[in-house]
């Protein structure tokens, strides 16, 4: 008998037949490739995901493009109904744009589910063609516990950042490009209109904006700068101070230098601003007691910024200090010893041995510290709430953040583009600053600390 020979093009098309007829079933209609590859419950919920989705998108798709777009047409306005005044309810602009965003994220996550249907349908139709058998519902639960569990319990926490960190953003960073501001744009009164990169070049370039933000950022730099410095090498002056050899009763030290991080900060900071106050303060009491006149601690720019300095330091070389002396204990102590035996000076120790160390495994912690101190809303709002005033800023003080302008610009002036503005500026700045010195760090090259 003459052997008859399949062409090559036939036999590749049959074994694409299951990959091939599961991808589309998938693609007409979510998990019916499911319901093809003999998977029926995972089918079966697909198709109620979907059923659920289309019912949430089909009647609010178009309407939230439409308000994300032109983010209301109708003012609130009062209209004469059969002879009588009726307040007749118009589009609120930042109601829309709000809904709009949450709509959009539900359509992501339908579009990505919708994905991976489709792969899903696809690897299981591969599978049949390689003589595999098709996991059931029994199989799938096993398969979703044991290998897929990370995926599945990594999930639940995935929405609710995606609903509860990057909604907020997003809204924030689109709050930016309006003119949602009071009095002339705060609906449902008015409406708010998309201004593009307005806001932004207002804030660099209107000099009654300008010279408040340049004001305020160069203070801020200066801020976290002097904070993360005067914190953070106080802390390593106390934790070597402590761990000097023939220092006695070294718990009883540490316990006293710990006592103004266990207690909570904003009673700490409400304290000293009793304590600096100007008139009544007893610090400038026993100044004026002596013969000598007090100082305005908090009424003064230059000496409100001297103080907000110092009481960041006695709230912050604690958390500083107990950070050094984990690491302190954890450097060899043969590596001294070798140094002696060479001859080294204590300060030459310090320079080789000790301070490399504390920087290599502190370095991380050091970047976040600063990060933390250039948005340290805490010490600046508590001890002086920003002041004392200036006349040339607008809704600042002396001693103002940015973030704690931030904060005046939107729950005291109603300015929410200008602090939405402000606010990705900060994030830019932070991000940018942590990335990069993140990334040129030893202990985020894991490299030897000794080369």
């Amino acid at each position: 008998m003459q052997q008859q020979h399949v062409p090559v093009s036939a036999h590749s098309n049959r074994e694409k037949q299951h990959r091939m007829t599961a991808t589309i079933c998938s693609i007409i209609l979510q998990g019916l490739g499911q319901l093809y590859n003999r998977q029926w419950i995972k089918g079966i919920v697909l198709l109620l995901l979907e059923g659920a989705g289309l019912a949430y998108l089909l009647p609010r798709l178009s309407h939230a493009v439409w308000g994300i777009w032109t983010l209301g047409e109708n003012t609130q306005r009062f209209v004469k109904v059969n002879g009588s005044t009726v307040l007749q309810k118009g589009d609120h602009s930042i109601f829309l744009l709000l809904d709009g965003i949450i709509v959009l994220l539900v359509f992501f996550l339908f579009v990505l589910v919708y994905m991976l249907n489709i792969r899903d349908a696809y690897m299981t139709g591969l599978a049949r063609e390689q003589g595999k058998p098709t996991l059931g519902a029994a199989a799938t639960m096993r398969n979703l516990m044991d290998r897929n569990f990370p995926y599945l319990f990594l999930s639940i926490p995935a929405l609710g950042v995606l609903f509860f960190t990057i909604m907020p953003i997003l809204f924030t960073v689109t709050i930016a490009f309006t003119n949602y501001s009071a009095p002339d744009h705060i609906p449902p009164a008015k409406l708010v209109d998309w201004v593009g990169f307005k806001t932004f070049t207002d804030l660099i370039q209107l000099k009654s904006w300008s010279q408040t933000f340049y004001g305020v950022l160069t203070w801020t730099v200066i801020w976290a700068v002097l904070a993360t410095v005067t914190t953070y090498f106080g802390g390593v002056l106390v934790a070597l101070l402590i761990e000097q050899q023939g220092i006695r009763f070294k718990k009883l030290w540490r316990t006293i230098f710990i006592l103004p991080y266990a207690i909570p900060q904003i009673i700490s900071l409400l304290l000293m601003r009793n304590l600096f106050n100007g008139q009544f303060g007893p610090i400038n009491t026993y100044m004026r007691a002596f013969g000598l006149e007090g100082l305005p601690w908090l009424t003064d720019p230059f000496w409100a910024k001297v103080t907000v300095i110092v009481v960041n330091m006695w709230i912050g070389i604690p958390v500083s200090m107990v950070l050094i002396l984990g690491v302190l204990t954890a450097i060899p102590r043969d590596l001294y010893e070798a140094a002696e035996v060479d001859g080294a000076s204590a300060f030459q120790k310090f320079r080789i041995i000790t301070m490399p160390f504390i920087l290599f495994a502190t370095t991380p912690v050091l970047i976040m510290q600063f990060a933390g101190n250039f948005n340290n809303f805490n010490v600046i709002f508590l001890l002086t709430n920003g002041n004392p005033l200036r006349g040339d800023y607008q809704y600042a003080g002396a001693t103002d953040l940015l973030v704690t302008w931030l904060y005046k610009l939107t729950l005291d002036n109603n300015k929410f583009n200008m602090a939405s503005a402000v606010g990705i500026i900060i994030f830019l700045i932070i991000a940018s600053f942590s990335i990069w010195n993140f990334r040129r760090s030893k202990s985020f090259k894991e490299e030897d600390m000794i080369q």
